[in-house]
């Protein structure tokens, strides 16, 4: 598979540009302009979450940036930085922070087995379990439990976004910035929308909140 594969997606590579490049000429030349999207995105790094491709979303359209579990670490530089600049350069106005049942990330963090480096990741998730554990452990059946604790990693996940000191400086300065919460079906490409959308500096907890 490796070679022949690697040139499979160089080929595929062009017929992608043959085909845009007939839908519509300039595509790639309004590209090279420059982006202004409107969204972004923090998702899981699992190769079945697509960001642009679930929401039939267009390259120039989806600010992206992706981990294991989709996870708001506030000592993650790497986040911290996509976050900043979406959201002071790009002035983005939407985040969406979407999980996805079956998230391997998740069901590792409702065990206690090594993996090796990623561990030290997963405690991360492991917070969010110790803090529904009671929830949780009083669903019976495993699957049930996975995909609730898939949706409150997420929940707890655009808590911590609405926490950081980027997104309360915006909020503060009166910028319309929402965050939500979406958990994706990878066996139905359908996205459940949790009915967490944060908009405020008023919507957190007192003691989270920053003065400027």
């Amino acid at each position: 598979m490796g070679k022949a594969y690697y040139k499979k997606i160089l080929e595929n590579n062009k017929k992608w540009v043959e085909q845009k490049l007939t839908e519509d000429k300039d595509f790639f030349k309004r590209l090279e302009n420059g982006q202004q999207p409107p969204l972004l995105w923090i998702g899981c790094a699992d190769s079945r979450v697509p960001a642009n491709q679930i929401i039939g979303a267009q390259p120039g359209e989806v600010f992206v940036h992706r981990n294991i579990a989709n996870v708001v670490v506030h000592t993650d530089m790497n986040m911290l930085s996509v976050l900043d600049y979406s959201v002071n350069a790009l002035k983005i106005e939407h985040i969406i922070v979407c999980g996805h049942y079956g998230c391997g990330g998740v069901k590792a963090a409702m065990q206690n087995n090594s993996i090796g480096l990623i561990d030290n990741w997963i405690r991360h998730i492991k917070d969010v379990y110790r803090m529904h554990k009671k929830q949780l452990e009083s669903i019976t059946d495993f699957q049930e439990r996975w995909d609730t604790f898939v949706e409150l990693n997420v929940k707890e996940q655009v808590t911590d976004l609405a926490e950081t000191s980027i997104v309360q400086n915006a909020w503060k300065n009166g910028q319309q910035l929402t965050l939500h919460g979406w958990a994706y079906g990878v066996g139905t490409g359908i996205v459940k929308d949790l009915d967490v959308n944060l908009s405020s500096n008023n919507d957190l907890d007192e003691i989270y909140r920053l003065n400027f």
